[in-house]
């Protein structure tokens, strides 16, 4: 058994989760790590709030970035744990003045005294293993521990958030139109990049360009402002749809993105394409190429 392991154990925690805090494993698929899961993980760390951390445990010296184990002991000892905030796909767990964030990639999961907001991820698995264990926390009364099978997520020590784009929960129409000015970049490679728009992943950005009526691989600067203020608006009304829902994994178009899918709306046979290096679905019918001068078809409700 890891130490990480070992500090759940030895708090006699649980292996389910109560509360709004459920498994996002269901019948549309798995779970990514996207803005929604982070925002999920965020909800679970605040259990944390008003803790001591009494002992770093750092067992994947390669999951600290720029930081030795050593040096987030030496800050983080005896600190108490004050807040749980979020920026985009960054988890920022603040002890204090000293602020850790948490990267999570494609398989990482947070556990809190042995409770995991997401079960099971789509690109993880089942099976729980203590040698996955990559970073935790041993707290007064309980723990924190990051599982991460495929070693692509991190720990950071003052992240610098700034370079980040603004958080896409919350961009206002002005930083959109910032993001999207001038660039010759498909519109979901731009919507990916993280220094432009936090938080967006790979299934909410075919979503909110399939409500939004827009195709993904035009020019992300080639948008008139109709159809800028139209991905304002479904951007917002996605995101807070499917964190109500429990995950970015519950789309309407998520069940069609397979070979030979549909669009859930004309039916169509949908688009199977690669668009900033992710494999992309989008209608032919109602996500088709500019038109000059049209503004665009209309989004789906």
């Amino acid at each position: 058994m890891s130490a990480v392991m070992e500090m759940a154990d030895a708090c006699g925690t649980s292996t389910s989760l109560p509360g709004s805090l459920v498994s996002l494993m269901g019948d549309e698929g798995s779970a990514v790590p996207e803005m929604i899961e982070i925002e999920l993980y965020r909800q679970l760390a605040e259990r944390t709030v008003g803790r001591t951390i009494r002992e770093v445990v750092a067992p994947d010296a390669w999951f600290l970035k720029g930081v030795t184990a050593a040096e987030l002991a030496d800050v983080l000892t005896v600190r108490e744990i004050t807040a749980a905030d979020r920026h985009g796909k960054l988890l920022l767990l603040r002890a204090g003045p000293v602020t850790v964030g948490l990267r999570f990639g494609m398989t990482g999961r947070l556990v809190i005294d042995g409770d995991a907001a997401i079960d099971v991820l789509e690109y993880g698995t089942r099976r729980v293993d203590p040698r996955w264990d990559r970073f935790g926390l041993r707290l007064d009364t309980g723990s924190l521990v990051i599982s991460d099978p495929r070693r692509l997520g991190g720990v950071q020590l003052e992240p610098d958030v700034g370079e980040l784009g603004p958080d896409a929960l919350s961009i206002s129409l002005r930083q959109l139109r910032a993001a999207l000015d001038g660039s010759r970049a498909p519109l979901k490679a731009r919507l990916l990049d993280q220094s432009r728009v936090a938080g967006l992943g790979n299934l909410l950005v075919d979503e909110i360009l399939w409500r939004a009526g827009l195709d993904p691989a035009r020019a992300a600067g080639s948008l008139d402002d109709p159809e800028v203020r139209r991905l304002h608006r479904t951007i917002r009304a996605t995101v807070a749809r499917l964190l109500a829902a429990g995950g970015s994994h519950l789309g309407r178009l998520q069940a069609s993105r397979a070979h030979g899918g549909r669009c859930p709306v004309d039916g169509a046979t949908l688009q199977r394409r690669q668009i900033g290096g992710r494999t992309t679905y989008s209608c032919p019918v109602h996500q088709p190429g500019p038109r000059p001068g049209s503004g665009g078809r209309g989004g789906i409700p």
